[in-house]
């Protein structure tokens, strides 16, 4: 069975080249365009990584990412934030609420791909700790 990640995104154009680049490498994907959409994936599915952007319709990406870590169910799901916004209190905010990794826009395909499979093959915290 393929390891799973869900993207949570309102951009279509950035959500099908995500979609094309993680399905070529093999995994499942999920599309979420909303963060309460995204929660019901969740909870439905278990993604092995959520992909999920901070400026979201309705619930932000903060929220969702607050309501995955304080769920004891979903512990294992990894996160990694991708914004636009990449200043280093923006960071610092995401890793605190718990993100595994926080990935800023635009990236390089092949910087995208090489977290992920980092994210997905390691199940020890990426913080060291």
């Amino acid at each position: 069975m393929s390891k799973a990640i869900l993207i949570v995104e309102d951009e279509s154009s950035v959500v099908v080249a995500i979609q094309f680049l993680m399905e070529q490498q093999g995994y499942s994907v999920l599309v979420a365009e909303k963060g309460e959409d995204a929660l019901e994936l969740i909870c439905q599915y278990k993604p092995d990584l959520v992909l999920l952007d901070i400026m979201l319709p309705g619930m932000s990406g903060w929220e969702v990412c607050e309501c995955i870590r304080t769920n004891p169910a979903y512990c294992n799901i990894k996160i990694a934030f991708l914004s636009a916004r990449g200043d280093e209190a923006e960071i610092a905010r995401g890793l605190a609420l718990g993100a595994n990794a926080y990935i800023t826009k635009p990236f390089h395909n092949d910087h995208l791909i090489a977290k992920v499979k980092a994210l997905m093959g390691n199940a020890v915290e990426q913080s060291g700790k």
